[in-house]
């Protein structure tokens, strides 16, 4: 993603975008962890932070941000909630680290840890 200013152009790795939005979503309550499915068998992988990208997929077209996360959330926890709160720290941080708002914030609920 690029920003362009009077000063010159800054241009932010999609690698960057996804650590931050992952290091974002694991500090709301009720996230476990970033989640990767192995596509052979379709069975869900609890990433560690380390890998916290893999769970995570930036799109940048047209100046649109979105941005996927795939997360783990512990049982008990109210989904709806939890999801909402890793949309609104994403898109806080974000624009708080970055400059950069995301059109859209997605969270996909890949499993539910007991």
């Amino acid at each position: 993603m690029d920003i362009v200013n009077e000063l010159g152009k800054i241009r932010i790795a999609d690698e960057v975008i996804a650590r931050i939005a992952g290091i974002s979503a694991s500090q709301c309550n009720g996230i476990v962890g970033m989640a990767s499915k192995r596509a052979t068998d379709g069975i869900v992988e609890l990433l560690g932070m380390e890998n916290v990208t893999k769970g995570i997929r930036v799109n940048n077209k047209e100046d649109q941000l979105t941005i996927d996360l795939y997360v783990v959330i512990k049982f008990g926890m109210s989904i709806e909630q939890t999801a909402q709160a890793v949309m609104d720290k994403v898109r806080h941080d974000m624009k708080e680290l970055t400059g950069l708002e995301p059109t859209t914030v997605n969270v996909i609920v890949e499993g539910i840890e007991f």
